[in-house]
């Protein structure tokens, strides 16, 4: 078995739409909210965000106005159990994984309850089913990922990871694995030791062309299964 860490959602950076997604810190609920895509879209595949915004006002914030009327770029998209990449990151993904192996997820969040740091917290895990190309994916399935709701694909060797029913999913709460220490947001020392360690030096955790790789994936496995945390099949 192996698995690699995937950072996802929204966050500081432009890509990332200068915006954290919130949790509760006390209690690990959250609002998955997605990077932006400004497409062009095949018609009607378009996924903007006023399907997030439905589920944030109340104790959560609400998006930003630069959010507010954009779309998303929904990757992964646990409704339908599935992630695309592109680049440096699927030549890994095709070269280390097959079915069997996880991905898992992680973000950066902002708890409702402090504005001071972020909460880095796994969301979400795919233990692969398939992973194919995604010029190869039919018309009949291009709503499942954002890879393929695009009408011009990212590049020439985009894939499309689809996971396993009942394994794979969003988390139903956030479990926070890193703090701020030593300049950077890294994997407590704890859970690393716990993990069986991570590829990367110290735990450090950022978006990379390089992803993090569990060195015992089984043993990663065996302590996410111990977190009681349950998978489900939508995204908020």
């Amino acid at each position: 078995m192996k698995g690699l860490l995937v950072r996802i959602a929204a966050d500081q950076s432009e890509g990332g739409g200068f915006w954290n997604g919130p949790v509760d810190g006390s209690t690990g609920e959250y609002v998955y909210v997605p990077i932006p895509d400004d497409g062009p879209f095949h018609p009607g595949m378009a996924t903007p965000y006023s399907t997030v915004a439905a589920h944030l006002g109340g104790r959560w914030p609400v998006l930003p106005p630069r959010l507010a009327g954009a779309d998303m770029h929904l990757d992964p998209d646990f409704s339908h159990l599935t992630y695309g990449d592109q680049g440096q990151r699927a030549v890994q993904i095709k070269g280390k994984l097959v079915p069997g192996d996880f991905i898992v997820f992680y973000a950066g969040l902002r708890d409702i309850h402090s504005r001071t740091q972020l909460v880095y917290a796994i969301i979400g895990l795919l233990v692969i089913d398939a992973i194919v190309p995604a010029a190869t994916v039919p018309a009949s399935r291009w709503h499942e990922n954002a890879h393929t709701r695009r009408s011009r694909p990212y590049s020439g060797n985009d894939i499309v990871v689809r996971g396993k029913p009942e394994v794979s999913g969003r988390c139903e709460r956030a479990i926070p694995i890193g703090h701020f220490h030593d300049r950077a947001y890294r994997v407590l020392p704890n859970l690393l030791a716990d993990w069986g360690e991570l590829s990367v030096l110290n735990g450090y955790l950022q978006r990379s062309a390089h992803l993090p790789e569990f060195l015992d994936a089984s043993r990663f496995y065996t302590w996410f299964q111990s977190q009681g945390v349950g998978l489900v099949a939508h995204n908020n």
